[in-house]
């Protein structure tokens, strides 16, 4: 980092992120808004640790945009747990003094990094509840205590939709619902496509779609059944296969799995569907999610079938914006219907009037004033080391929306 850029970062307090997301995994939340934190203030991404075949322990630190410093612990195979711990405290407290860091606040993804910042003294607590974590699959069962130590030292809690908002806003008394907002201009590019991608091409219309994590959130018995009744329609995924068994998926000659793209890269592969589809399952890690996808896929102008997801049917679902459906039979009904109204301009004038309501930069925006009034009024909390042994679970869960 050049010394001017430097030196107007550094006069503010920096934000040190603790994240069990990779950045450079699924482009989402995390990434759309530290990006625009970075801006303004210097931002230490800090993940979760990769465990590898070293002798001793090392740091990776890269710098992915201006402003933005990522670090990953790289820890041996076989470290005992509260040698990792001690080990990634010390590289957490080593990236501070390298950046010159004296001033900061600490945003929390997870609550597990509790364990590693009992030593610091921030400005501001921030935790950004994207997820219940605890419900996804593989969660350590310390994690409901964790959370709640979390919403005790911290200064504001964002969640990451309506229904987590609920959840949590008797549990803190300084709780904001920030939905997933969206970047228009980059996902209404779908509509003036010209040339699909060469992987997709190959793959008959009429297509159905869906991008995103593929994990325990997925309903492939739905999929399944829904590929079945309609052989007619090709079911396109695109995303990564995470903590599920890549051969428990259901298998068509109509289902079609193209792997992990860019965020750069999903306006070209929207544009070639005709419906796009959340085909999620009714389970713990279903529950508070609020699929950042919804706003993405209509901004690309592609009408939505859903299974209902609480946070999806409200508002979309009310609104009449897209379908809701849970059962094979509604499903398939529903992308026919679904289909007829791509073009219906009476419709995509609904839609372009919700969407210009929210952005990333006005989510952050308001995130950032809330932040800075916390600031101003003093109140920061200090997260201090625990006063009691907790569970031996190594590290959070990586459940990203």
């Amino acid at each position: 980092m050049v010394t001017g850029e430097k030196d107007r970062l550094n006069s503010q307090s920096a934000l040190v992120c603790l994240s069990h997301l990779r950045w450079d995994f699924v482009y989402q939340r995390p990434q759309h808004l530290l990006s625009r934190a970075a801006e303004d203030r210097e931002v230490i991404f800090f993940e979760e640790p990769q465990y590898c075949d070293i002798r001793g322990a090392a740091v990776e630190i890269t710098q992915p945009r201006n402003g933005l410093v990522r670090v990953v612990p790289l820890l041996p195979h076989g470290i005992s747990l509260a040698l990792a711990r001690k080990q990634q405290s010390r590289f957490l407290k080593e990236i501070l003094n390298r950046e010159g860091i004296s001033r900061y606040d600490l945003w929390y993804y997870t609550p597990m990094a509790l364990h590693i910042t009992g030593e610091l003294l921030p400005e501001v607590v921030i935790f950004d509840c994207m997820d219940e974590l605890s419900g996804f699959l593989g969660a350590p069962p310390e994690l409901r205590e964790l959370e709640q130590r979390l919403l005790d030292v911290a200064d504001v809690v964002f969640t990451g939709g309506a229904s987590l908002y609920e959840a949590k806003r008797l549990r803190h008394g300084n709780v904001h619902c920030c939905p997933s907002s969206i970047e228009g201009e980059h996902f209404s590019q779908a509509m003036n496509v010209k040339e699909e991608p060469a992987d997709q091409k190959q793959i008959a219309p009429k297509r159905v779609g869906f991008y995103g994590v593929i994990d325990e959130r997925l309903d492939v018995e739905l999929l399944a059944n829904v590929a079945r009744l309609r052989p007619d329609v090709q079911f396109v995924l695109i995303g990564p296969v995470v903590k599920i068994d890549e051969q428990a998926l259901p298998k068509a000659d109509n289902i079609h799995y193209l792997g992990m793209r860019q965020y750069e890269e999903l306006p070209a592969y929207l544009a070639g569907w005709d419906v796009a589809m959340l085909p999620f399952a009714h389970n713990a890690a279903t529950r508070f999610i609020s699929p950042t996808k919804t706003p993405e896929y209509l901004a690309a102008g592609r009408p939505v079938v859903s299974t209902s997801i609480r946070d999806v049917v409200r508002p979309y679902g009310e609104l009449g914006l897209i379908s809701i459906a849970d059962t094979p039979e509604e499903f398939s009904a529903a992308i026919d219907r679904e289909a007829q109204r791509r073009h219906d301009p009476a419709w995509r004038k609904r839609i372009a009037d919700l969407l210009a309501t929210t952005s990333w930069d006005s989510t952050w925006n308001y995130m950032s004033s809330v932040i800075e009034s916390v600031r101003a009024e003093g109140d920061s909390g200090i997260v201090v080391p625990f006063s009691r042994t907790l569970s031996t679970s190594e590290t959070g869960v990586d459940a990203p929306s």
